[in-house]
């Protein structure tokens, strides 16, 4: 297996490098579209048959970029209004605020990977067009590759995870001649480039200090639904969301930045993870973790039987994997299959060896286990920041962070283990936060 492991990976490499070099002569011989989305301010048109004869004979056309009425005139402004000094977000907010609608409400269609931000443009939006060379009318390849690196040196078996990086503008592949209607000119294009290279050698690079957020992807902004990020001021971890300074939205719809302080939430949250252990709520805690521990023994049954019949599943198509192997022309085929199949394989073996619990527990045996926790959760607040983190992780704690102060919290399941956290207001300057239960 080994052998045929290393024969297929050269004869990948040997294809890949193959098929690279002939994408990029057809793009700078031919000027071919060679795929992908088109960029805003152009649409995708039919440029006749494809020259593959067997291609043409199943009815695939080449393709070309014509410009779009709308788009490209939009494209055009941009282009302007950066070259007369205004900066990414003003260009954004203008174009917002003159009801023009972002590529992604523009063409949502072709953009299903982008989240709906209203219609609103985003600074990112238009840095991509400002910094996309095929707006000149010629085609531009390679601009991104993908790049393969191994899971676990350890352990090859486990297979690549494929990364897109952008290239050097050196490593561009540009058509010899313009291949479609050009948008701008290509002094036009340099002059916006030279902007970007000026800007960037002005920037002073700091040497970042790595900070530790205990809550880190934990918390979401309960208005725009987002994650926040975590912020170090003032000697101390924050978390916030800066929605409209990326997408040029009013603050009517969202305040222009919104903090939240970690050690205001953190010290409430191990309280109300202690309280869950504490004389006045064990009752109640124990209902809920005998409620939801075990299952019946014919759930188990059926548990069983499934994972059986997933592994039946995994060895068969193995055998019909591996019979593919004895051709070589399939080992680049079968091999990635193969690797992710076991994978799945070790799964569900892992899943069938552990065991659940036989049978409900009682509240009273569930009592006997908290009583053995409350030493654990009694330290947890001076518990190093990563074991903390793992443990929310653990628990499944989500935090959504209102505007007027509120922090909610779930953990688990919503029904199990809820919790509002009523907080810091705008008026206080002191985080007397405190604990109220959480109407589901």
């Amino acid at each position: 297996m080994s052998l045929y492991g290393g024969m297929s990976k050269g004869e990948r490499n040997r294809i890949k490098t193959r098929v690279r070099s002939a994408m990029a002569a057809q793009a700078a011989v031919e000027g071919r579209f060679l795929g992908g989305r088109p960029p805003d301010g152009y649409l995708l048109t039919d440029a006749g048959p494809h020259p593959n004869p067997a291609k043409a004979a199943a009815g695939q056309q080449l393709r070309r970029l014509e410009p779009d009425p709308q788009a490209a005139a939009v494209v055009q402004r941009i282009f302007a209004e950066f070259l007369a000094g205004r900066g990414l977000y003003s260009i954004a907010e203008r174009l917002t605020a003159d009801g023009i609608l972002s590529p992604s409400a523009h063409d949502p269609a072709r953009n299903r990977h982008r989240s709906s931000s209203g219609g609103a443009w985003s600074k990112s939006a238009v840095r991509a067009i400002l910094r996309n060379p095929r707006y000149t009318g010629y085609q531009v390849w390679n601009r991104q590759a993908r790049h393969e690196i191994l899971i676990d040196v350890d352990d090859v078996a486990l297979g690549h995870d494929s990364k897109m990086r952008w290239n050097k503008p050196s490593q561009w592949v540009w058509s010899e001649d313009p291949t479609h209607t050009a948008i701008i000119s290509v002094e036009t294009f340099d002059s916006v480039q030279d902007e970007f290279a000026g800007s960037q050698r002005a920037a002073v690079r700091r040497n970042r200090t790595k900070h530790t957020y205990v809550l880190s992807g934990l918390v979401s902004c309960a208005v725009c639904d987002r994650r926040m990020q975590g912020s170090w001021n003032n000697g101390k971890p924050y978390y916030r969301c800066k929605f409209p300074t990326e997408y040029a939205v009013s603050e009517e719809q969202h305040a222009k930045t919104i903090y939240v302080r970690e050690d205001a939430i953190v010290p409430s949250l191990d309280t109300w993870i202690g309280g869950l252990f504490d004389d006045d709520h064990l009752d109640a805690t124990a209902q809920a973790l005998a409620a939801a521990s075990g299952t019946a023994p014919d759930d188990h049954e059926s548990r069983d039987r499934e994972l059986r019949h997933r592994l039946k599943e995994c060895d068969a198509k193995l055998a019909k994997y591996r019979a593919l192997l004895e051709h070589d022309s399939d080992i680049t085929i079968a091999a990635p299959w193969i690797a992710e199949i076991e994978r799945e394989r070790r799964g569900l073996e892992r899943e069938l060896g552990r065991k659940p619990t036989p049978r409900k527990l009682t509240e009273n045996e569930v009592k006997a286990l908290v009583a053995q926790l409350r030493d654990i959760v009694a330290v947890l607040a001076d518990a190093d920041p990563l074991d903390k983190r793992a443990i929310y992780e653990e628990l499944g704690v989500k935090l959504t962070n209102y505007p007027d102060g509120r922090v909610h919290v779930a953990a688990g399941a919503p029904n199990v283990l809820g919790v509002r956290v009523g907080g810091l207001s705008s008026q206080d300057d002191h985080p007397g936060w405190r604990l109220e239960d959480w109407e589901n």
